[in-house]
């Protein structure tokens, strides 16, 4: 019985952590649960915070704007300038009358050619005529006064020697002759004016030439000098050779020298095209046009080309600066002036301003203000503002 009762304890004491036993595994189970729910939450925090970011920068590519972008179109250093020009005479002379009368005849209408001394024209000039025929009458008066002088000086200076007369009396005989030989030479003074005046009453042509206008008619009254109505008698042109006027922006005017070639063209003669050289320049620029004036020769020895006629210059110069161009809507116009928006290497716009040169219709000619290296807003936005961030895409990359 003492080993029954022993045993009895024993077994009890290896049967009673049983239940310990069986509550573990739930106790796992919550612990796992507990954790997987854990790592759901903070992975549903990860997700909708990189949405939240996602959407962040989503916005903030959106706000800045995506611009494309080109570059300056270099020009060829040799430039064919096409200018407007008119032509003009070498030389011209409006011919106005010398004397005061009436015309009696005329020799030479408008589109004659004249050469150089031949007579135009005749007027008649009663009133000279006979001013001049005074005139003649009182140097003969003033003559025979001076000689008489002369004859009484030679008797009282014989007088003299011979201590007849006194050296006063001598004095103012001699005297008197001096005075008569002044009188006559004012006279004759007088005739070769008014001869002179009267030699004005033919007209002639100053040099050879073409009348390219007549402004008088038989019995025109004439008034000397260049005032009242129809003051030019005619008006004479030289046209062989004739001067062509262009005027050369400034930018060019350094490659543009006498010598330099040139060729017109005129509407009048489509596909024609006349040589001649750069004769001269002003050596000036023009403060309100900013341009040099420049005068081409060109040879017109049978006649074509016609005073006041409307031309296109070509003048081949070498042009010394970087030229560029760009088209119309690269370009900014706002108040202060044309603007280009420039993408720089921080990806952000600036405004430079640029200065335009000829127009060539969809693109025009940059002078100065930007680089030909530099990257140039294409179609850009008027809202677009110094600083400005942008996103850019070379013309032809984009989709």
């Amino acid at each position: 019985m003492t080993q029954e009762s022993i045993s009895v304890p024993e077994s009890r004491t290896e049967t009673s952590p049983q239940p310990a036993s069986r509550k573990k595994p739930g106790f796992l189970g919550i612990g796992i649960i507990a954790l997987l729910l854990l790592v759901g939450a903070a992975m549903a925090f990860a997700l909708r915070l990189g949405e939240r970011r996602a959407l962040a920068n989503e916005t903030e590519v959106l706000a800045v704007p995506s611009v494309i972008v080109i570059q300056p179109k270099l020009e060829s250093p040799e430039q064919g300038l096409v200018l407007p020009s008119s032509l003009e005479a070498y030389t011209q002379s409006p011919i106005y009358a010398r004397t005061n009368g009436y015309v009696a005849r005329w020799y030479k209408d408008i589109g004659s050619h004249v050469e150089k001394g031949q007579l135009l024209a005749d007027i008649d000039t009663p009133e000279v005529d006979q001013q001049l025929q005074q005139a003649r009458a009182a140097r003969s008066q003033a003559e025979a006064q001076m000689n008489l002088a002369k004859t009484s000086a030679d008797r009282w200076e014989t007088l003299r020697k011979m201590d007849a007369v006194a050296q006063q009396e001598a004095d103012e005989r001699s005297s008197g002759y001096t005075q008569g030989q002044a009188a006559l030479a004012s006279a004759a003074a007088n005739v070769r004016r008014l001869e002179q005046t009267e030699s004005f009453k033919h007209i002639y042509a100053p040099f050879s030439g073409v009348i390219t206008r007549r402004n008088t008619d038989i019995g025109a009254l004439i008034n000397a000098g260049n005032s009242g109505s129809n003051q030019e008698l005619f008006v004479v042109a030289k046209i062989n050779p004739i001067r062509v006027y262009v005027d050369v922006p400034e930018i060019y005017a350094p490659s543009v020298r006498p010598g330099l070639s040139a060729t017109i063209e005129l509407p009048a003669f489509p596909g024609q095209h006349f040589s001649g050289s750069v004769a001269r320049t002003a050596e000036s620029i023009d403060p309100t046009t900013r341009t040099l004036r420049t005068e081409i020769d060109v040879p017109n020895n049978d006649g074509k080309l016609f005073p006041g006629s409307y031309a296109q210059a070509h003048i081949g110069v070498k042009v010394a600066t970087t030229r560029m161009s760009v088209p119309v809507n690269a370009l900014l116009f706002r108040a202060e002036g044309p603007r280009a928006a420039v993408v720089g290497a921080d990806g952000k716009v600036h405004l430079k301003a640029v200065v335009i040169g000829r127009d060539y219709g969809t693109d025009v000619e940059i002078l100065s203000g930007i680089d030909p290296s530099e990257s140039i807003v294409l179609n850009p936005s008027d809202s677009l503002e110094e600083g400005q961030p942008v996103h850019a895409t070379r013309e032809g990359n984009h989709s």
